[in-house]
């Protein structure tokens, strides 16, 4: 496995222990960032049971990104064969498109790893990714939604709104 991919991996590592961290912070905030958006918004006819809906789906998306970023389950994305199947799939089943953003992250991991420190630390390296990047794919959910808000891709806007907010 090259440097580049340690790192990707240490980045989603990190993210993962963050996200498992926060969880709490995360599940509080959503009912506060849901009216908030849905007021923004105007979306209508949001009655209570729809409200709830959207409330349990946001805790279902969390719950989805930190066992995404899990380092057990990680290990998929880095499986050579699988892996580039794998991205083609989620990229048709996403509704925003995050190959841009994927593409960033990984020259930005290239550029960090050709130079540091030959010595380097790669949780110290993953942690300045997050803090340029954030929490992939959240720039491309966030941006998408900005660009064409509807009430179905809210959830996935809202959480990925919340991780940003804690990292």
């Amino acid at each position: 496995m090259n440097e580049t991919v340690v790192l990707l991996k240490a980045y989603f590592e990190t993210l993962h222990g963050i996200l498992e961290e926060k969880r709490e912070i995360l599940a509080e905030n959503i009912k506060g960032e849901l009216s908030k958006e849905i007021k923004n918004r105007g979306f209508k006819d949001v009655d209570k049971d729809k409200f709830a809906a959207y409330w349990e789906a946001c805790l279902a998306f969390i719950e989805e990104r930190i066992e995404a970023y899990n380092p057990f389950g990680i290990q998929y994305l880095y499986d050579g064969s699988r892996r580039k199947d794998a991205f083609k799939l989620e990229m048709q089943l996403d509704w925003y498109d995050s190959q841009a953003e994927y593409k960033a992250l990984f020259k930005a991991a290239l550029d960090k790893i050709e130079t540091s420190d030959p010595e380097k630390d790669f949780r110290i390296l993953a942690k300045e990714l997050i803090g340029e990047f954030g929490a992939f794919p959240n720039r491309s959910i966030i941006s998408t939604y900005r660009t064409r808000p509807t009430l179905n891709r809210l959830p996935d806007y809202v959480v990925a709104r919340l991780i940003e907010g804690i990292l």
